[in-house]
């Protein structure tokens, strides 16, 4: 049994796959078994952006084994299959074909939460594994403060209604100094979608990144905290008060 909770946004440099990844390792952190799905098949980071590089993943028994971080977390990527420099150039029958080894054809054992790292947009990725997982807990939709990423943040929001996925909510990353801030909260009330709340933009994030950690491992208490109480939200341990539908 597994909650699939996937994360995506409409635009691209939003910091999606940093948001899913802390979000899988925190779950992990917290005692749960977790798996990591990347299918961002043309810009796979999310094994990168852990600290693990030039993985390879294998077959066994017909079946694709994930990276093992421990017995309690694993990560199934197409880094694990190319060059780290190779473009991939498929079309979208084939990355359908991606997609289903990935997620359907992996040892992943019993999990708790598979996290799912989509690219950016609502395209081939998102519909495969829309159709692929028969266990989709619930989407959460990242957003930067500005005009242009609220804009496609809409088209992520309608994605998840037409396909009949439930959004667990939307997050402003990024938000502060340059970038301006509470623009999601605003566009939430207005589409009648879950605020789960603001990660300011922080160079303790940047650098976590950088260095292949998560930043729930830094130091900054006000951030981890901050991020504890999004996840609480998302998992359901917690009601957020300020947001209009949760």
């Amino acid at each position: 049994m597994r909650k699939s909770l996937l994360v995506m946004s409409g635009k691209g440099g939003v910091g999606k796959t940093t948001i899913a990844v802390n979000l899988a390792y925190f779950l992990y952190k917290k005692g749960f078994q977790v798996g990591l799905l990347d299918v961002d098949i043309h810009g796979p980071n999310a094994l990168k952006m852990l600290g693990y590089d030039n993985v390879s993943l294998e077959i066994k028994d017909n079946k694709l084994q994930p990276f093992k971080v421990d017995s309690n977390f694993k990560i199934s990527s197409i880094a694990g299959y190319i060059d780290d420099e190779s473009a991939v150039i498929w079309r979208g029958p084939r990355k359908h074909s991606a997609i289903k080894q990935l997620s359907q054809d992996v040892e992943w054992g019993e999990l708790d939460y598979l996290i799912v790292d989509f690219p950016p947009g609502t395209g081939d990725e998102h519909i495969s594994t829309a159709q692929l997982l028969p266990d989709i807990y619930g989407a959460i939709i990242i957003s930067t403060p500005q005009k242009v990423s609220l804009m496609d943040m809409t088209r992520s929001i309608d994605f998840c209604n037409q396909m009949n996925i439930t959004i667990l909510g939307a997050i402003e990353n990024m938000s502060g100094g340059i970038f301006g801030s509470d623009t999601v909260q605003e566009k939430c009330k207005q589409k009648n979608v879950p605020y789960l709340g603001k990660i300011n933009l922080s160079k303790t994030i940047i650098d976590s990144s950088e260095n292949g950690k998560s930043f729930i491992e830094s130091k900054d208490i006000k951030l981890n905290k901050n991020f504890e109480n999004i996840v609480n939200i998302i998992i359901g341990g917690k009601k957020n008060e300020n947001s209009n539908n949760c």
